[in-house]
C-alpha cells in the first residue's frame, strides 16, 4: 500500500496546489517571541502576568509600532505576518495539555490487551478486542460528518474544535471509567484476587508455572472501553490535526503540526514512568489515574482556552501575511505624510 502512494502523488501533480519553498520561518517565530516578552517579566509574578496577558503581546512588535532605528535587522515582515505568528503560537499551545490524553489512549495498546487475556475469551486472541477501535472509527467518523454534525448546526449549536476537544478528553475518562470498573470485577472473580494476570500460588494446587484461569466475564465486556476511546478519537485527535491545518498561518503548519505530534513522546515518557501501575494488583488504581488525568486534562484545556473559541471566527478570517517586504511596504506610524502638489 505505501508503494502505491508516490504514483498516486504522480498522478496528482498537476492537481495539487504547489507553492515554492520559503525557507523556515521557526528562526524569525522564534526571535519575534522572544522580542514580545522583552520588558514583561518581573520577580512579581503577578506583575508578569499582567504584563503578558494586557492584550498588548503581540501588537507591540509589530513594524508599524516600531520606529525604523529601532527595528532589529530580522524583521522584514509585515503587520499581517505578525498576527499569523500570533496565531501560530495559540494554536501550538493548545496542544500542551495533549500529553495527558494520549497517556489515556495509548492504553488500549498495552494494558486493555493484557486485561483481556484474564477474561473469558472463547478461542479468541487477547488482542481481537483492539480491532474495535478502528472498527468504531470507520463508522462513526461518517456518522459524526455526514449526521450529528449537520443536525448540531441545524439546531444552530456551534461545537466548535475546541468544544470537540474537550469532549474527547472526556470521553477518554469515560473509558479509562469502564476499564477501571471491568477490572475491579476481575480481581473481585479471580480465584487469584488481585493477582488476576499471575500464576496459580501453591495454597490453590498451583505449581508455580501454570498461569491464574481466566475469569467468568467475556472479553466483549471491554467493548465500552474501546467505542468511547474511537469516540475521543474523533473528537480529540482528528479535531486536532484539523485546528493545527486551519488555525495555522500557512507558512507556519509544518511546525504547529509537528508539535500536535511531538505531544505523542511525550505521553510515551509519562507513560513510561505510570509503568509501576501497569501490574496486579495496582490495575485498578492505573485506569483509575488515567481516568483523573484525562479528566483534569479536558478541564484544564477548556478553562485556558474558551477564549479562543469565542474568537473562532475571528482567527479563521486573518489576513496572510509576508515574510519579506521591503523597507518602504512597512507601514511608519512616525512619518509625516506626503502631500500631492497638483497644477
Amino acid at each position: 500500500m505505501l508503494c502505491l502512494c508516490p504514483l498516486v502523488m504522480w498522478y496528482g501533480r498537476d492537481k495539487y496546489i504547489r507553492t515554492p519553498p520559503a525557507g523556515s520561518v521557526f528562526g524569525k517565530a522564534t526571535k519575534l517571541f522572544f522580542f514580545a516578552n522583552k520588558g514583561r517579566w518581573s520577580l512579581n509574578p503577578v506583575a508578569t502576568y499582567k504584563r503578558l496577558h494586557d492584550g498588548t503581546f503581540w501588537e507591540s512588535v509589530k513594524p508599524s509600532n516600531i520606529a525604523p532605528s529601532a527595528r532589529p535587522s530580522w524583521m522584514t515582515f509585515n503587520d499581517q505576518w505578525v498576527d499569523e505568528v500570533g496565531r501560530g503560537f495559540a494554536a501550538c499551545s493548545v496542544f500542551l495539555w495533549y500529553p495527558l490524553y494520549w497517556v489515556t489512549y495509548n492504553q488500549i495498546n498495552n494494558n486493555l490487551t493484557s486485561q483481556a487475556a484474564t477474561m473469558k475469551l472463547n478461542g479468541l486472541p487477547n488482542d481481537i478486542l483492539s480491532n474495535l477501535d478502528p472498527f468504531a472509527l470507520i463508522i462513526l467518523i461518517p456518522v459524526c460528518d455526514l449526521l450529528i454534525y449537520p443536525a448540531l448546526r441545524k439546531a444552530k449549536i456551534n461545537f466548535t474544535p475546541i468544544k470537540k476537544i474537550t469532549v474527547g478528553f472526556y470521553a477518554g475518562t469515560a473509558a479509562m471509567i469502564w476499564a477501571c470498573i471491568i477490572q475491579y470485577y476481575i480481581y473481585k472473580k479471580s480465584v487469584c484476587g488481585r493477582n488476576a494476570a499471575g500464576v496459580l500460588p501453591a495454597s490453590l494446587g498451583g505449581d508455580g508455572e501454570t498461569a491464574c484461569p481466566t475469569v467468568d466475564i467475556n472479553v466483549w465486556a471491554q467493548t465500552g472501553s474501546y467505542v468511547l476511546i474511537a469516540i475521543s478519537e474523533i473528537l480529540a485527535s482528528i479535531t486536532s490535526l484539523e485546528y493545527a491545518f486551519s488555525k495555522a498561518p500557512r507558512n507556519m503548519r509544518s511546525l504547529v503540526t509537528a508539535v500536535a505530534l511531538f505531544m505523542s513522546s511525550i505521553a510515551a515518557a509519562i507513560g513510561e514512568a505510570l509503568v509501576p501501575l501497569s501490574t496486579d494488583p495496582l490495575l485498578v488504581w492505573n485506569y483509575g489515574v488515567m481516568a483523573v488525568l484525562s479528566f483534569i486534562g479536558g478541564t484544564c484545556f477548556w478553562i485556558m482556552y474558551r477564549d479562543l473559541d469565542a474568537h473562532e471566527d475571528q482567527l479563521n478570517m486573518l489576513p496572510v501575511g509576508e515574510l519579506e517586504t521591503k523597507p518602504k511596504d512597512i507601514e511608519d506610524p512616525h512619518e509625516e505624510p506626503t502631500r500631492e502638489i497638483k497644477d
